[in-house]
């Protein structure tokens, strides 16, 4: 069983229900996935789900807290504590080796861990979370982490050809404005535009004279 819940801003959060879901999560987790977890006490696996291209080190202030509070109040341990210490990194930052204990994780690289310290447990928060809660039995994570590549890859797709289109769009333009800044430089250079010019300037006009 996995529990959804949504922050204030609307942005989901995730988290197994037992260890042995964690191992799911670790395995079919989202490139935009953030991992929390109670420092140095066991807790829940908490995942916070970023929009696409939104950055880990700038998580709005509003639900990095709620992710905070959230991972506290779901260690046996860390819930009774006050003054203690959330980690979080990125999905792709976790490391899991075969010689680990199911829902362990270590990282690949310890400094892009981060941390926030949590004072104590504020309940008006652990609840309007709690309010939003939504539990999916056996849910298909390997199905949909599919799904969000291949469509991830299409508006890529999508975007690389709208803009290779205003690309060629605005090279025509250009090439277009050139050949007429060519075309008419040339049209003035004819001899009837010559002649026409000379007759406006008087008899005594040397064409020669716009070009000295």
């Amino acid at each position: 069983m996995v529990y959804y819940f949504k922050t204030a801003s609307g942005t989901a959060i995730y988290m197994g229900k037992d260890k042995f879901e964690n191992e799911d999560l670790i395995k079919y987790g989202w490139e935009n996935d953030v991992w929390f977890h109670v420092d140095n006490l066991s807790s829940a696996h908490v995942y916070l789900r970023l929009p696409d291209y939104a950055s880990w080190e700038e998580i709005p202030e509003a639900d990095l807290l709620d992710c905070a509070q959230l991972t506290k109040a779901n260690s046996i341990d860390g819930n009774k504590r006050d003054n203690i210490t959330i980690i979080y990194t990125p999905h792709a930052n976790l490391k899991k080796s075969g010689d680990m204990a199911t829902g362990q994780v270590s990282f690949h690289r310890s400094k892009q861990v981060k941390k926030v310290f949590v004072k104590t447990r504020e309940n008006a928060i652990v609840n309007r979370l709690n309010k939003t809660r939504e539990e999916r039995i056996n849910p298909d994570l390997q199905a949909e982490l599919r799904d969000h590549q291949i469509s991830k890859q299409r508006v890529a797709k999508e975007l690389f050809y709208a803009n290779k289109r205003e690309e060629d769009k605005r090279a025509r333009e250009m090439k277009a404005a050139a050949e007429l800044k060519r075309k008419g430089y040339s049209d003035f250079l004819t001899e009837d535009a010559i002649e026409e010019a000379a007759a406006e300037r008087g008899s005594d006009y040397d064409p020669e004279e716009d070009f000295m």
